[in-house]
């Protein structure tokens, strides 16, 4: 059981599901957290950087590197590199990094690498994690509204009244 809670980050359907050891008193609860594992697309990877170190290198640049795919590791899908990495919800995530990559004759060249997140773990109302921004709890509801429509024209099996909400 050890090796599975300490194995993680576990993700279900692209999901973080967090574990933690069931303890005698414990009690259940939705817990804030502060970082979250998410799985990013590196994409226009430069050849060099398709390495542990490369990688590790340009995912920093987006949170705490943890691991790559196996496809990734693999090489056998060279559009795109896929990357898990530890966010810290409270930083802002960038679509792009620039990256300087070393050139032949010593100069550096930069490069743009595009990044896309799976799954975007943070609520912009309560930054919370887990839910998105649309369903949150704390985001207050906007009242139904109510709007009548009386027609002149092609009453049809509806009469001359319609009701509904928005």
């Amino acid at each position: 059981m050890e090796e599975v809670i300490e194995g993680g980050p576990w993700l279900f359907q692209g999901q973080p599901i967090v574990l933690q050891k069931w303890e005698p008193g414990m009690v259940l609860r939705k817990l804030k957290h502060t970082q979250v594992p998410v799985w990013i697309k590196l994409r226009h990877l430069p050849v060099e950087l398709w390495t542990t170190d490369g990688l590790s290198t340009v995912a920093s640049g987006i949170g705490k590197p943890l691991y790559p795919d196996a496809i990734t590791c693999a090489c056998t899908r060279l559009d795109f590199a896929r990357v898990c990495v530890m966010l810290d919800i409270s930083s802002t995530l960038p679509k792009h990094i620039v990256i300087m990559v070393p050139k032949e004759d010593g100069s550096e060249s930069a490069c743009k690498v595009d990044v896309e997140y799976e799954w975007l773990p943070k609520c912009t109302t309560c930054m919370s994690l887990g839910h998105a921004t649309r369903l949150c709890p704390v985001k207050p509801k906007q009242p139904a509204v109510s709007v009548y429509v009386r027609s002149q024209n092609n009453l049809g099996t509806l009469g001359s009244q319609c009701k509904y909400s928005r």
